[in-house]
């Protein structure tokens, strides 16, 4: 399956959540087994030789394509959540939003210093989430080894808050 092939798969709906706003809705991706399998190995390859010990998804879609990434990978999977989510001791990072602020954590023992982990999230916008989810990642003592999304919204300069943990990667751009 082509990346263009994967796009065919995103439904955009204008004006949600507010007016203004064209969402890119992944759950047509996600319904389709072959092209959901498609999206994964498209990421899972340039990570199959190894280099990676652990895969960060951010909540709550991060979680859908983390946990089957790390599966194929054969390595664990870190989830980041809002905060009061946890239930063990965390770390935090709070960030600041559009309006207001918001914060993520992770847990204190989530990986073992040192470890190399390879971040996930749906979608690629103002980029301040996974800014937050990396620095998160780097107060654990991990690793950035690198930082993948299906979708880039480009338009919206994201990947700039990113490119200094290197290798930042999206399936299909807009």
């Amino acid at each position: 399956m082509t990346k263009k092939s994967l796009a065919d798969y995103i439904r955009s709906i204008p004006d949600w959540p507010k007016p203004g706003i064209l969402f890119k809705d992944i759950t047509p991706l996600l319904a389709n087994s072959e092209a959901m399998s498609s999206a994964i190995d498209a990421i899972a390859d340039k990570f199959k030789a190894g280099g990676v010990d652990c895969v960060a998804g951010v909540e709550a879609r991060g979680f859908i394509f983390g946990a089957v990434l790390a599966q194929k990978l054969g390595v664990g999977f870190v989830p980041i959540r809002k905060a009061g989510k946890l239930p063990y001791k965390t770390l935090s990072v709070t960030y600041d939003l559009e309006y207001g602020s918001d914060t993520v954590e992770i847990h204190v023992d989530a990986f073992e210093k040192g470890a190399k982990v390879l971040m996930i999230d749906d979608l690629l916008a103002t980029g301040g989430t996974m800014a937050a989810a990396c620095e998160l990642v780097k107060k654990a003592g991990g690793e950035i080894a690198g930082i993948e999304f299906l979708i880039e919204l480009k338009f919206l300069n994201g990947r700039d808050k990113l490119n200094s943990y290197g290798n930042v990667s999206a399936i299909i751009e807009y």
